[in-house]
C-alpha cells in the first residue's frame, strides 16, 4: 500500500484485496482518479503492474439509497453482455474493512474525454464519430429488458420524472445549507409541465461524455457510473446528455471545460435526430428533458457542495466554493429553461 494514507481507504483493504481479488500479486498501490464527485474512486495498480478499479462510498451519513455500490455492482453483473460495462471482480460487503462497503471492478483501458485537451488526442474525423457512437450506445442501453439485469419491480411504474423531481427536491430541502430561488422555482414549474411518460426502459442516470470509454476506433469500450441508473423514462438520459454536450458559442455549459468546445464535434440537433430516428421520440418532446436534466444537474452539484462542506469527500482538485458558484449558475441556467415550457 501506498506510505501515505489515502482518504476512505484503510491497510486492511490491501489484505483483503489480496484474497479476494483473481490474479492480484500484492502488493498494491492506490491513486484517486479524477471526476466522480460522488463515490470515491480510486485505481489499484499491483505489483505486476495490473490496473483495477476500486469505488466505495464517500465518509459519513448517506442517504439510504444513495451512493450504493452493492447495487452498482448487481447492476453491472446483469448488464454483462448487454452493452460494454467494466466486469465486476470483488464485492465486499463488510464494514469492518473500510468503514463502508466497495467494490473492485475491471480497468477498462481507452480515451475518456474530460476536457479540450484530450478531444485534441483524436482527430477532427474521429471527434465526428464520438456523438453517434454515444447516441447509438444510449438507444442500446434503452432496449435492455430491466428484468434481465434485476431491475423487473419497477417496470410498471410511469412517474419517473416526478418520482425524480420529488427526490432531488426533498434530498435539497434535508441537506441543503443554504437557499437558492432559482432551484425552487425551476422545480415548482417542472412539476407543472411533467410530460407523459411515452416508454419504459432502463435509464443510466447520467449518460454523457465522461462517463464512457472509448477505443482508439471510437467504439464505445465501457460506460461507467452506474450509481444513479434506474427504469423509467429513457429521454431522461437524452437530455442529461443534451445538457453536458455542448457546443461552441454557448454561453453556459455543465462542465467548466467541456471537450465538445474543439472542432468537429456533432451538433445536439445532429444527436436528437439520430437518437429519434432509431426510437421514433418525437424530437419536440426533448425540450422538457434538457430542461429537467439542468435542474437535476443543479442539484447533484449543489449535493456535491454541500458533502464537500462537510469534509467527507477528502481533498479535491476543487474547492467546495466552486461547486457554490456552479450550482447557482445552473439553477439560474434550469429557471430559464423551465420558464419556457409549456404548462
Amino acid at each position: 500500500m501506498t506510505a501515505e494514507p489515502l482518504f476512505g481507504i484503510t491497510a486492511a483493504v490491501s489484505d483483503w484485496l489480496a484474497e479476494h481479488v483473481p490474479a492480484l500479486t500484492p502488493p498494491v498501490t492506490f491513486t484517486r482518479l479524477p471526476g466522480g464527485r460522488s463515490h470515491l474512486t480510486y485505481l489499484v495498480t499491483d505489483a505486476a503492474g495490473v490496473r483495477r478499479v476500486l469505488r466505495r462510498p464517500p465518509l459519513g451519513a448517506r442517504e439510504a439509497t444513495a451512493h450504493d455500490v452493492l447495487r452498482e455492482a448487481r447492476l453491472l453483473a446483469g448488464l454483462a453482455g448487454e452493452v460494454p460495462v467494466p466486469a465486476v471482480l470483488a464485492v465486499c460487503a463488510d464494514d469492518s474493512v473500510t468503514g463502508a462497503p466497495f467494490v473492485v471492478l475491471e480497468y477498462l483501458d481507452g480515451l475518456v474525454l474530460r476536457d479540450p485537451e484530450s478531444a485534441a488526442a483524436l482527430t477532427v474525423s474521429r471527434r465526428r464519430q464520438v456523438g453517434p457512437a454515444l447516441i447509438d450506445a444510449m438507444v442500446a442501453l434503452h432496449e435492455v429488458d430491466p428484468v434481465r439485469v434485476g431491475l423487473g419491480g419497477l417496470v410498471a411504474r410511469r412517474d419517473h420524472v416526478s418520482r425524480q423531481l420529488r427526490r432531488w427536491y426533498g434530498n435539497w430541502r434535508r441537506t441543503g445549507t443554504r437557499e437558492l430561488p432559482d432551484l425552487r422555482a425551476a422545480y415548482e414549474r417542472l412539476v407543472d409541465a411533467v410530460p407523459e411518460q411515452r416508454r419504459t426502459g432502463l435509464v443510466h442516470g447520467d449518460f454523457r461524455l465522461d462517463n464512457c470509454v472509448l477505443t482508439p476506433a471510437v467504439a464505445v469500450a465501457g460506460i461507467l457510473d452506474w450509481e444513479l441508473a434506474t427504469v423509467g423514462d429513457p429521454l431522461v438520459d437524452l437530455g442529461q446528455f443534451l445538457v453536458y454536450w455542448a457546443e461552441p458559442g454557448d454561453e453556459q455549459t455543465a462542465l467548466r471545460t467541456p471537450p465538445t468546445l474543439a472542432p468537429g464535434f456533432s451538433t445536439r440537433a445532429e444527436l436528437i435526430e439520430r437518437y429519434c430516428a432509431a426510437t421514433g421520440d418525437d424530437p419536440a418532446a426533448i425540450d422538457y428533458y434538457v430542461a429537467f436534466s439542468w435542474w437535476r444537474t443543479a442539484c447533484i452539484v449543489e449535493d456535491v457542495y454541500t458533502r464537500m462542506r462537510r469534509g467527507v469527500m477528502g481533498v479535491t482538485d476543487r474547492s467546495p466554493e466552486s461547486f457554490a458558484e456552479q450550482a447557482a449558475a445552473l439553477a439560474a441556467r434550469a429557471r430559464r429553461a423551465a420558464a419556457r415550457l409549456r404548462p
